[in-house]
């Protein structure tokens, strides 16, 4: 059961692992494969473009981005998703989308809906902020299993009637961390029907849309605009962090309807961290910027190739679809980190740390859906950021460990 307080949530995902790994010696040289932290060379002009504009650092941010980097951002979401989306009202810069997907639950959630408390969906597994985020606003997180039976993105649709009425707003991560699943056109066609049904919104949280093996994933917004929905029905998220490698310079952006990008803004401009400007000079010249991105992404298809292979006869074990992640199923998450670490060296993620068990609460609200347990204790994931022989190396020694 997921805590009904913010004061009670358990220890975030890698604390954790620390506690479960550093009190025993690796089994060999250390190889890190836990947290997404991409490790590829972003391009060499970065350096460039933000030593021309050191000056900025003497000013304070323009909140919600400047100019150029919101015309750069509309200018990108055009190009890839054929979204004509005006850059002062539809899109604003963030400190990373993390501030993002948290804030917009502190910006978009009613206090009740249907005369009752809000439910916010998240997928399970799901990325922690999700969950934090619906809590922070007092409203119910319901957990909805994404396994392989649902292709590894939720069922939403399978939710009861009396709990739709209460949804106020939706997270879905497309490509999906952990699993690397993709939403197809369909899924999202159905999505967004289920929100106009219910009148909810949907936090579309689209961080890995360029990493991908062949075609690029399909995009939220420009469903919701072929299919002629009100503009606020869907926000969307995306970040450098991954798309560019750099993770560090924190910058992402938010993109949704008039009325939602006012909400956010407010808030910001309250509570809010403005990106530094020599910062937002360096994201507009990498949104605006392709070479670098395809040359990205040529390295993780490399990747997924020597995934493919070393793990194509283990039962169980899906080639991800997108994103840079492998999901693979063990007994037992935790002892199979615990292994790996004390006999080889490497590092991975159980999969429970980043999931709930999905039972019903004793109270009688919804604390999940489908009582299956734990999605995530049957597996680990694996992060493929480090360059091809670090990746290869740890991929071999984990298959010996754990499936020979």
């Amino acid at each position: 059961m997921f805590p009904e307080r913010f004061s009670d949530l358990p220890a975030y995902a890698f604390p954790r692992l620390r506690a479960l790994l550093d009190a025993h010696s690796p089994g060999g040289e250390v190889v890190h494969m836990t947290i997404g932290e991409p490790r590829h060379p972003f391009p060499d002009w970065v350096g460039e473009v933000l030593a021309s504009h050191v000056e900025g650092f003497a000013r304070y941010p323009v909140n919600e981005g400047s100019d150029g980097l919101r015309r750069a951002i509309t200018d990108w979401l055009g190009r890839r998703y054929g979204v004509d989306l005006d850059p002062e009202s539809r899109v604003m810069a963030l400190n990373g989308t993390r501030e993002g997907l948290y804030n917009a639950a502190m910006a978009l959630c009613p206090e009740t809906k249907d005369g009752k408390r809000p439910i916010v969906l998240t997928p399970n597994p799901f990325y922690q902020v999700y969950a934090v985020a619906a809590l922070s606003v007092g409203a119910e997180p319901v957990f909805v299993p994404a396994t392989a039976e649902t292709g590894h993105l939720p069922d939403y649709a399978s939710l009861p009637p009396e709990t739709l009425r209460r949804v106020a707003l939706a997270y879905l991560c497309s490509p999906a961390n952990p699993q690397g699943a993709v939403a197809t056109r369909g899924y999202w066609e159905t999505l967004i029907g289920l929100a106009e049904e219910y009148d909810f919104q949907i936090l579309a949280d689209e961080c890995y849309s360029e990493i991908y093996r062949d075609a690029p994933p399909t995009g939220a917004l420009e469903v919701a605009r072929d299919m002629g929905v009100s503009p606020e029905r869907v926000v969307a998220f995306h970040s450098l962090s991954k798309r560019s490698n750099v993770p560090g310079l924190r910058s992402g952006f938010v993109a949704g309807g008039p009325e939602t990008i006012r909400r956010v803004k407010q808030l910001r401009a309250y509570a809010g961290a403005p990106l530094p400007m020599p910062l937002q000079a360096v994201a507009e010249r990498l949104w605006s910027d392709e070479a670098h991105v395809a040359e990205n992404r040529a390295l993780y298809v490399e990747k997924y190739d020597i995934a493919d292979e070393i793990f194509r006869d283990v039962p169980g074990a899906s080639a991800p679809e997108a994103g840079f992640f492998l999901w693979l199923p063990v007994e037992d998450g935790e002892a199979a980190a615990l292994k790996l670490w004390q006999e080889t060296g490497v590092r991975v993620l159980p999969g429970a740390y980043l999931s709930r068990d999905t039972a019903p609460s004793a109270g009688g609200g919804m604390a999940g859906h489908n009582a299956v347990g734990n999605p995530g204790a049957g597996f680990i994931r694996v992060a493929m950021v480090a360059p091809r022989d670090e990746t290869l190396d740890g991929l071999t020694r984990l298959r010996a460990c754990l499936y020979d």
